[in-house]
């Protein structure tokens, strides 16, 4: 193959390391959270254990759940995996786990009393409507003979509260009958709560994983595991000023990855430097959801040239947070005196995080708490590291920032 055909060759392969629009399902090319992975192993070999993992929108969840499934499937343990969507419910979500596995008539009649036959039972063939009861006795059949391990994904888009009542309802009875199933929901931290609040006996069988944002290693990992089945490289720098600007999210780092990538072999390079990471950058805020570009358009713009929404939105993205997300307006004090190169106080800016919080300017920001106690954290977590980039190609975030903070 001439060196030309090799580099136009890698060029399609890239997307099969950096898949930004799409959750990692190789576990060889699946980064960091040995720490959530050990936990849901610990909850899969203990009996009447589950678990719900949480976190905010993009931080890998659903890569997680795919690597869970595929991990533990083997020929004494059946692994299955569901995602749910805003139409289901109880019956629903557990007819997608159910159909997925081929059951004799002979066992299934025999659970609910029937005379046996010897067919494969067809799920569709089932009318009645299943509850937390029935969910038990088919469970109790299945594990006769296989350990099982079921995980739940977007179990956050389940909108009925007598649905979330259900599933607390069959985590209690399994784990005290002690049947040999774990059951695994992925949601958002919400799910939790509501979880919980309906059953406050599920919380000592259900294992609360939260997901953080990826640490700088861990990122690092996707370019670390990804590149060598490209034969590539990449320089430190431009790795890091990668990983900075995704703060703790893999979609931006897989998509500026993908770009930087990209941008190396159009230049005949399968080294990826600093200057690819920047052309990366534009061409991956060019390329961002559509949401997230007019959510940041109506948020900024202004008929007035003096404004500093932009400014100030930028400090919100890089204030210092707590574990969930949330800042003060304390907070953005700091990047914003930096970014403006003058002292701001409170009050001058105060307005501004406000109006992000209404409908006028989105919201892209919600607030919680009381009167001068109020904190801030951005609504769709994507938005976060997209005003970051914004305000690198804009020049208002140099890159000696990134690298002190």
């Amino acid at each position: 193959m001439s060196a030309n055909n090799d580099f136009k060759a890698l060029t399609f392969k890239v997307s099969t390391v950096f898949s930004p629009a799409a959750p990692v399902n190789e576990q060889e090319l699946f980064a960091g959270r040995i720490e959530q992975l050990r936990k849901i192993v610990d909850v899969v070999n203990q009996r009447g254990q589950h678990a719900i993992i949480f976190g905010e929108r993009g931080v890998g969840k659903t890569s997680l759940a795919n690597i869970i499934a595929g991990l533990f499937q083997s020929e004494e343990f059946l692994a299955l995996k569901a995602n749910c969507d805003s139409s289901d419910n109880f019956d629903s979500s557990w007819r997608k786990i159910f159909s997925q596995i081929k059951i004799a008539k002979k066992d299934f009649s025999m659970v609910f009393g029937k005379p046996p036959q010897t067919e494969l039972f067809d799920f569709a063939e089932y009318h009645e409507t299943l509850n937390p009861e029935k969910v038990r006795q088919i469970l109790a059949m299945l594990t006769d003979k296989n350990s099982l391990l079921i995980v739940i994904d977007e179990f956050d888009r389940i909108s009925e509260q007598s649905t979330k009542t259900m599933f607390a309802d069959t985590i209690k009875t399994i784990s005290d009958q002690s049947i040999d199933a774990t059951l695994i929901l992925v949601g958002v931290a919400d799910s939790v709560e509501e979880l919980i609040s309906e059953h406050q006996s599920v919380e000592r069988a259900l294992v609360q994983i939260r997901m953080p944002r990826m640490s700088q290693q861990e990122l690092n990992e996707i370019f670390d595991k990804g590149l060598p089945k490209l034969g590539m490289t990449i320089d430190d720098n431009a790795k890091r000023h990668v990983t900075h600007l995704s703060q703790g999210l893999p979609h931006y780092t897989h998509l500026m990855g993908l770009h930087s990538a990209r941008q190396a072999l159009d230049e005949k390079s399968k080294n990826i430097t600093l200057s690819h990471a920047g052309k990366a950058i534009e061409k991956s805020i060019a390329e961002a959801q559509q949401t997230i570009q007019s959510g940041y358009h109506k948020a900024t713009m202004s008929s007035r040239k003096d404004n500093i929404f932009k400014q100030v939105l930028l400090s919100c993205a890089l204030a210092k947070t707590d574990e969930l997300g949330y800042f003060a307006a304390v907070d953005v004090r700091e990047p914003l005196t930096k970014i403006m190169n003058k002292r701001y106080d409170i009050p001058s800016f105060s307005r501004h995080l406000y109006e992000f919080c209404e409908e006028t300017r989105g919201p892209i920001l919600q607030k919680t708490g009381k009167q001068r106690r109020f904190r801030f954290r951005f609504i769709n977590p994507l938005m976060q590291p997209y005003v970051t980039m914004q305000g690198f190609v804009s020049g208002l975030l140099k890159e000696e920032y990134l690298q002190t903070h």
